[in-house]
């Protein structure tokens, strides 16, 4: 990858000149399956600039329980757009009914109601699939009230290998789409909002407006074409090494995890009064692991590229040591 962006034939992107930064908007689209994609620095960044287009100020949006656009995004749609979010569903998932549920009457004193966003896969629901069903049906509803659709696919890839659906498949129900190039792929930074031609070309507008505009940015996008040729299908490895660390861990006394949860990169680490989260990572950082607290009592642990299989074991040894070291059993 570092060879590839070395390499790279760059340009004056604000102008339209680069031609790393054209030929990755265009496989962007092209895998997605829509007419045109936008380079940005990150996922906060292409989430944000579709919930500007979809939206106005005072309009709310729907999202699913700890959705990333809430969590993560330091408030942007409010301080950004104007918008406010209203939560549908549980965990992370949440179905049509669901949807329809938090939908605002057409009333003066109602906010309206403007744009569904879906993650998939979530975040802070463990790395789970968002399933394409529901997706589907979110989106056939959500048109037929008048509403736009965003997804939300930091880790779409992630999605598309667990359920051997194509990136295009499970975009496909979207009117605008993120991804993220600098997640399980592997490159140093970038995110592509993919939607149709005219909506990337506002887009392009407010990317500039909000500090967007990037020069000789194909020394970036040749990092994320080399991640879209090469590390795609060794997520796998990911999954796989996110369940046998989901596994091990499970069988420290104190700590509980939801294996049938663990569908992609992501473990969810749930710890036993009266251990804390911030206390376990604590422990577990002086010990020479890194994981963070998602909660007051649940660990998040993420599994890509640089993770390899010997290292879950070793992770697991460490955390529950440091978890043993709390509870005062070692």
């Amino acid at each position: 990858m570092r060879e590839a962006i070395l390499r790279a034939e760059v340009g004056d992107d604000v102008f339209g000149e680069d031609p790393t930064v054209r030929a990755l908007e265009a496989e962007a689209a092209r895998t997605t399956g829509k007419e045109a994609a936008l380079f940005v620095t990150s996922g906060t960044m292409s989430n944000q600039l579709a919930i500007a287009l979809h939206t106005r100020p005072g309009d709310e949006v729907i999202v699913g329980d700890g959705a990333h656009v809430v969590f993560y995004e330091s408030g942007a749609g409010a301080a950004l757009s104007g918008v406010q979010f209203a939560i549908a569903g549980a965990g992370g998932l949440f179905d049509a009914d669901a949807m329809e549920e938090r939908i605002h009457p057409t009333a003066h004193w109602s906010p309206r109601t403007s744009l569904v966003c879906v993650e998939n896969t979530h975040n802070r629901a463990g790395g789970r699939v968002f399933p394409q069903a529901d997706a589907v049906a979110i989106a056939e509803r959500a048109r037929a009230r008048g509403l736009g659709v965003h997804l939300d696919g930091a880790r779409l890839w992630n999605a598309s290998v667990a359920t051997g659906l194509s990136v295009a498949e499970l975009a496909a129900p979207f009117d605008t789409v993120s991804v993220c190039f600098s997640k399980g792929l592997g490159a140093p930074v970038g995110s592509a909002l993919c939607a149709p031609r005219a909506w990337i070309e506002r887009a392009r507008t407010l990317r500039k407006r909000w500090g967007g505009g990037m020069r000789q940015a194909g020394i970036l996008a040749a990092g994320a074409l080399y991640a879209l040729a090469h590390h795609t299908e060794r997520l796998r490895e990911d999954h796989a090494n996110a369940r046998r660390f989901a596994e091990g861990i499970a069988k420290t006394p104190g700590v509980s995890v939801d294996l049938a949860g663990v569908q992609t990169n992501i473990v969810n680490v749930d710890l036993a009064a009266p251990l804390t989260a911030e206390a376990v990572a604590a422990a577990a950082r002086r010990r020479g692991l890194a994981i963070n607290a998602s909660g007051p009592r649940r660990l998040r642990a993420v599994m890509h590229l640089d993770v390899h299989h010997d290292d879950v074991d070793r992770a697991v040894a460490l955390l529950s040591g440091a978890v043993a070291e709390l509870r005062g059993t070692r």
